[in-house]
C-alpha cells in the first residue's frame, strides 16, 4: 500500500497531548524511537482507536456501505448513487475511503503490537493494550474481507518505501479469516474485562462479540454460539428498558463496543447530518439512508416500539417524512429510527456509533442455535429482543418458530428491524447471498440474490465484492483486481 508510508506517529502526535511535548528532542521521530514508556504505549493505542472516527470508517462511509446497497435504504443524493444502484467502480469514492481508512487503522494497531512488548511497564496493562490492538486490527480486517474478499495481510507497521515490503499480494479470504480469529481469540484472553460505564475500549466482551459475528459469517455455528454465550453469560451487559432509551449511544449497559465522538472539528461524527432529515439535521440536502418503502411496510406490519416511538428527538418532530428527495419537507408518519439524534454542530456531532450491542449478540445466539436444529434454544435470546420491542414471546408452536426455516425468516426480520441503519444489513445480505450460491436448495431467510438482481438488472456474483480501489492496482503490480471490474 504505497499511500500508507508514514507510520503511526502522525496519529500519535495528534492524540497524545503533552506526553509527546515533554520528551527530549529527537533527530527524527519514528515508531521505533517513540515507544519508550507507558505513556507512549497509551498514546499509540489512542491513535489506533482514533482511526475508527475517520470518514472511511464509522464516521461515515462504512455505515453507508453497510446500508445503501441493501433493501433498507435508498437516496437521491449523488454521493451515494453508486452504492444505491450497484454501479460502483474502482474509482468510486467509498470504495477507496473504506479500504484506505482500514489500512490506516491496521497500520496504527501494528505499530502498537510491534513496539509495546519491549516497553518496561506494568505487565497487566501491557497485555491489555496488546489485546485491545489485536481487536482493532481484527475489526478492520473483518470489514475488509467481507467487502473486498482476500486482501494483503499486513502484520507489521509500514516503515519503509521498499517496494518489496509495500507491494504485497492478496492473501486468500481463508487466510484473512484465520488471522482475524487468531487476533480475536488472543484479544479475548488479553483485553481488559471492562466495566459498566465505558464501552469505548475493546474488552473481553467486545472480542467475543465480534468473534461471534465472524464465526456466524463463516457459518461456524457452534463456535458462533460459544462466543456469543460468553458475552451474554458475563453479566456485564443488559438490554435497555426501551428501544428509545438506547439513543443516543453513550456507553449504556447494552453497548458492547461503540466508537466515541467528541463533537469537535477533529473528532465529530459526520453521519447524523447526512442521514437525518432537517430538522433535526442542520442541512436540508437530499439524505443518505432514506428508508425504503418496503422497509417502512415491514415496520408498519410488525408494529413494534422500535419504529413507532423512537422518532422523537430534540429539535425534531415526532415523525418526519422523507418526501422530496429526503429534504424533510412534510410531516407525515414516515417511521425512521433516530439512532443519531443530531446536534447544532452540523458535521461534528457528538453522537457515538454502536459497533456491537447486546441485542445483536442475542440475535446471533438465536441464529446459531436455530441453524444447529435447536429451535427451543433459539427462542430464549430471540424473545428477549422481541419483548423489549413490545412484541409477544414466541413458543415452539408459534407459526414463526414452527420449523428451522420459518424461524430463520423471523430472526432475519428481527435483525433487520433492530439493527436498521447501524451498518449491518448489507453484510447480512452478503452472507445470505454467498450461501445461496453455494447451497441453492436451502431455504434462506431472504432471496438476497434476487434483491441484487432487482437493483443490478442481472444476477452477477462479482458484485458481491467491491472492486479493489484503482489507485491500489495502479501502485501495486502484485495486487489483482476482483473479477468483473
Amino acid at each position: 500500500m504505497k499511500k500508507i508510508l508514514i507510520p503511526i506517529l502522525a496519529g500519535v502526535l495528534l492524540t497524545a497531548g503533552c506526553n509527546v511535548l515533554d520528551k527530549e528532542p529527537l533527530p527524527s521521530i519514528t515508531s521505533a524511537n517513540f515507544f519508550k514508556n507507558t505513556d507512549d504505549a497509551e498514546a499509540g493505542l489512542t491513535a489506533a482507536y482514533d482511526a475508527l472516527q475517520q470518514e472511511g470508517t464509522y464516521g461515515l462511509d462504512l455505515i453507508a456501505v453497510g446500508e445503501m446497497p441493501s433493501d433498507n435504504a435508498t437516496s437521491t443524493n449523488g454521493d451515494v448513487t453508486d452504492l444505491d444502484r450497484f454501479t460502483w467502480a474502482p474509482t468510486t469514492k467509498q470504495v477507496r475511503t473504506v479500504y484506505t481508512a482500514a489500512y490506516i487503522g491496521i497500520n496504527r494497531a501494528n505499530a502498537v503490537l510491534k513496539y509495546v512488548p519491549a516497553i518496561t511497564m506494568p505487565e497487566e496493562r501491557k497485555n491489555e493494550i496488546l489485546g485491545e490492538a489485536r481487536f482493532l486490527r481484527a475489526l478492520h480486517y473483518f470489514n475488509l474481507v467481507r467487502l473486498y474478499g482476500g486482501v494483503p495481510l499486513r502484520l507489521e507497521p509500514t516503515e519503509t518505501g521498499d517496494p518489496a515490503v509495500l507491494n504485497l499480494s492478496r492473501s486468500t479470504p481463508d487466510q484473512v479469516y484465520q488471522q482475524i480469529v487468531a487476533d480475536l481469540t488472543e484479544a479475548a484472553n488479553l483485553a481488559p474485562t471492562g466495566d459498566a460505564t465505558d464501552r469505548s475500549r475493546a474488552t473481553k466482551g467486545s472480542a467475543n462479540g465480534l468473534l461471534a459475528r465472524v464465526q456466524l459469517t463463516q457459518r461456524n455455528w457452534s463456535a458462533a454460539a460459544a462466543a456469543a454465550d460468553k458475552v451474554v453469560s458475563s453479566g456485564l451487559y443488559s438490554l435497555a428498558s426501551t428501544p428509545k432509551s438506547l439513543y443516543p449511544a453513550e456507553n449504556k449497559p447494552e453497548s458492547v463496543f461503540e466508537v466515541q465522538f467528541a463533537g469537535s472539528d477533529d473528532g465529530g461524527n459526520i453521519f447524523p447530518d447526512v442521514a437525518l432529515p432537517a430538522p433535526p439535521a442542520t442541512y436540508s440536502f437530499p439524505k443518505f439512508n432514506i428508508p425504503t418503502a418496503e422497509l417502512i411496510q415491514a415496520a408498519d406490519t410488525v408494529k413494534d416500539l422500535r419504529w413507532k416511538f423512537v422518532g422523537v428527538v430534540p429539535g425534531g418532530r415526532d415523525h418526519v417524512s422523507y418526501i422530496d428527495g429526503g429534504k424533510g419537507t412534510g410531516n407525515d408518519d414516515g417511521p425512521f429510527v433516530y439512532k443519531w439524534p443530531g446536534n447544532p454542530n452540523g458535521f461534528n456531532s457528538p453522537d457515538n456509533t454502536y459497533v456491537l450491542r447486546l441485542a445483536d449478540v442475542l440475535l446471533m445466539q438465536a441464529e446459531a442455535a436455530n441453524e444447529q436444529g435447536d429451535i427451543a434454544g433459539a427462542l430464549g435470546p430471540l424473545n428477549k429482543v422481541r419483548e423489549r420491542a413490545g412484541l409477544t414471546a414466541l413458543t415452539v408452536a408459534s407459526p414463526q418458530a414452527a420449523t428451522e426455516a420459518t424461524l430463520r425468516t423471523e430472526i432475519d426480520l428481527q435483525r433487520r428491524l433492530e439493527l436498521a441503519f447501524e451498518g449491518e444489513r448489507w453484510f447480512d445480505l452478503l452472507r445470505y447471498a454467498r450461501h445461496e450460491m453455494a447451497q441453492p436448495s436451502v431455504n434462506h431467510p431472504v432471496d438476497a440474490l434476487n434483491l441484487i438482481e432487482e437493483k443490478l438488472a442481472r444476477r452477477d456474483e462479482n458484485y458481491l465484492l467491491l472492486p479493489i480501489p484503482q489507485q491500489e492496482t495502479n501502485n501495486n503490480p502484485n495486487i489483482q483486481q476482483n473479477p468483473g471490474y
